[in-house]
């Protein structure tokens, strides 16, 4: 029987889900290594804008710590950290370079780095900008697993210097995402925090469709938007909306759309986590197009991408319901085949299972060489 791995992750939030995408995030991926046998470890800087919104302070499929700074956390936690298997550090970590520097000289069994906002990463690193992660550490890492795959993992080997890179998209836990099978309430709606540079975006695909079918019935889920955004009068507003619901909320409409950041479309293959909760709900996704994704969700059969506001009018006017419900089931197989909880957890442990295995190769090799004798294997021919 294979051994269960001891795994420590160091991440932005598991706690909170207000205003980011990271918590669902992981609390996917560690429901998944939860329900492999692995053991779980989650810590979380404890600070204020979390602590006062948090909805998940004792999940039953981890164990969640909080710290209040970087010596704290090394302090209470060295020993965890030096007996893990992995430390896998995420993006966003409050004092990350100061984090990241620190592990590095506590020569951990293996330290990776998981990157949910890669794009968004390396354009700051080009404008000189290492808020949670220095250029310099990326060579360091045993694994760069990146929210981004295709091309974006060469480049992160080519020119940044990662070992390895490879591809973590985000995931759905399929015991927690599924078809609620309820009346459509909205005709499109969409669930993400404000993002400047998403705006335009939603202003194109949603609020001015909204004000050319003032018929149909739109919502908007999300926290952080400006006060002065004028809102159809068709257009639903949710300040927030916390995990438990997100399932409903993704059945009670006919569509959902996906917007993608600028960074994110700039380098392609960067699939959102709602992309994966909508498609295990089999609720159908009108997305923003951008290079990688019909090789996730083929365009007319698991998608529709639409290039402008008149792409989703006539998709929301014109696609039958037969259709429309056989793009929410394509979309739905493809998820809990290859992008359920259980998938991902597979995926990260058989990468971190080869660094073990590659680890016990090279102490094999060392241990050989260091046995053997200048004469010894050598071949004599006088």
């Amino acid at each position: 029987m294979t051994r269960p791995l001891n795994i420590v992750f160091i991440g932005l939030t598991l706690s909170s889900s207000w205003g980011n995408g990271h918590a669902t995030t992981y609390r996917s991926l560690l429901r998944g290594l939860h329900g492999e046998g692995h053991e779980v470890l989650f810590l979380e800087c404890d600070v204020p804008w979390y602590a006062n919104r948090r909805d998940l302070a004792e999940p039953d499929f981890c164990t969640l710590r909080f710290y209040r700074d970087v010596d704290e956390l090394l302090s209470t936690y060295s020993g965890r950290l030096r007996q893990a298997d992995a430390v896998i550090v995420g993006s966003y970590l409050p004092d990350g370079v100061e984090v990241i520097d620190a592990l590095l000289d506590m020569q951990l069994q293996a330290l990776c780095f998981y990157d949910i906002d890669t794009p968004v990463t390396l354009a700051g690193i080009e404008r000189g900008s290492e808020d949670y992660l220095a250029r310099r550490q990326i060579p360091r890492f045993d694994v760069y697993f990146s929210f981004s795959g295709g091309e974006v993992l060469h480049r992160l080997e080519d020119r940044y210097g990662a070992r390895r890179a490879e591809a973590l998209y985000c995931s759905a836990d399929p015991a927690r995402y599924r078809p609620t099978e309820e009346a459509p309430l909205w005709d499109l709606g969409y669930m993400g925090t404000y993002s400047a540079d998403r705006q335009p975006a939603l202003e194109a695909l949603l609020l001015s469709p909204a004000r050319e079918l003032p018929q149909m019935r739109f919502v908007v889920a999300g926290a952080q938007y400006p006060d002065d955004i004028d809102w159809p009068a068709n257009v639903e507003r949710i300040e927030h909306l916390p995990p438990a619901e997100h399932a409903t909320f993704y059945g009670r409409q006919r569509f959902t759309l996906n917007l993608t950041r600028a960074d994110m479309v700039a380098l392609g293959w960067s699939p959102s986590v709602r992309l994966f909760e909508a498609g295990a709900c089999a609720t159908p996704v009108i997305s923003d197009r951008w290079q990688g994704i019909e090789e996730l969700f083929p365009d007319g059969e698991a998608i529709l991408l639409a290039q402008s506001g008149r792409d989703v009018v006539c998709f929301l006017s014109e696609t039958g319901e037969a259709a429309r419900r056989a793009i929410g089931a394509r979309a739905h197989d493809i998820v809990l085949r290859d992008h359920s909880a259980a998938a991902r957890a597979r995926q990260i442990t058989g990468v971190l299972r080869s660094l073990e295995r590659n680890s016990r190769r090279q102490r094999a090799a060392l241990s050989a060489t260091a046995g053997t004798t200048p004469t010894e294997g050598m071949r004599c021919d006088v």
